[in-house]
């Protein structure tokens, strides 16, 4: 075993200038901490990058489980991911409702069914079946996220919100999740890059990326894959394939960011909208968290 490690986590490219994210930065922070600790004791990155995300989600901080806002038709809709690089399993879901914890229910796909992606009723069938925990009172379960208003929720205009963690473990096996409410505003059935295996997440033997921003942009930019291709076969550092990939997604007319880990334990988080939440951590590194200072 070796004792290089590496943790990056986000929890969306979404924040506003002028908001006080303290609180999430603390948040960020202790997760980062734990999942070092955990890495350090020989967890997989692939359950590392779960418990960090599951986290996330049911803290009501950000814009993904807790923290999720309605459709229009008055639904909460979750989308999740999660892979492993080592084995390429990956599982995903789209459009589930009232599951505390989608990201579980997307590392259920791909330790328990045959599917990479499982949607709507169908999601929350197979999560009643594997026992996941289901929102009894929605009305009184969901919150505001820190720096999102009512008025926020209730206008499509694109603003989003995601978290997701990205890892590397002493085995050397590298892992990504990604889970999100999605934008706010949306129409009933709307589905983003996130639980898109390839696009809102990926990871392979050499690198584990997770996407945050505006989903359409993300997917006609061709997202997570593109950045690993660049990386792997263009010959791309870590940085300037995030950037590669960003630009393009820049020249669409979308914006966001994304945080990746190498198999030499190299992080890169990159943004071009306003800021991301973010924390990391590894072996070769000190634990940083922040949202809006320069990104990589």
């Amino acid at each position: 075993m070796s004792e290089k490690y590496a943790l990056a986590l986000h929890g969306g490219a979404g924040p506003k200038a002028g908001e006080d994210y303290t609180i999430v930065e603390a948040h960020l922070a202790e997760l980062a901490s734990m999942g070092e600790e955990l890495l350090k004791s020989g967890e997989s990155a692939l359950d590392v990058v779960e418990i960090m995300v599951s986290n996330l989600e049911s803290s009501g901080l950000y814009v993904a489980g807790k923290g999720s806002a309605p459709n229009v038709a008055g639904q909460v809709e979750l989308d999740a991911s999660i892979m492993e690089g080592h084995t390429r399993q990956a599982g995903s879901v789209s459009a589930i409702q009232d599951v505390k914890n989608p990201v579980g229910v997307a590392k259920a796909v791909l330790e328990n069914s045959p599917c990479v992606m499982i949607t709507g009723e169908g999601a929350n069938k197979f999560a009643d079946e594997q026992g996941f925990e289901a929102v009894s009172d929605p009305k009184n379960y969901y919150v505001l996220p820190v720096g999102v208003t009512q008025a926020d929720i209730e206008q499509y205009e694109m603003m989003h919100g995601t978290v997701g963690a990205v890892a590397l473990d002493g085995q050397g096996n590298l892992a990504a999740a990604t889970s999100t409410g999605g934008v706010f505003g949306k129409p009933a059935g709307r589905v983003g890059d996130t639980p898109i295996i390839g696009v809102g997440t990926w990871a392979d033997q050499d690198i584990a990326i997770s996407c945050t921003g505006t989903g359409e942009f993300f997917i006609r930019a061709g997202g997570a894959l593109s950045v690993a291709n660049g990386y792997k076969l263009a010959g791309d550092t870590l940085s300037k394939a995030l950037w590669r990939m960003l630009d393009e997604v820049k020249r669409l007319g979308g914006d966001g960011g994304l945080i990746a880990v190498s198999k030499d334990g190299e992080i890169a988080m990159a943004y071009n909208s306003d800021g991301m939440k973010r924390a990391s951590v590894s072996s070769g590194s000190d634990l940083i968290s922040t949202t809006f200072a320069k990104s990589d």
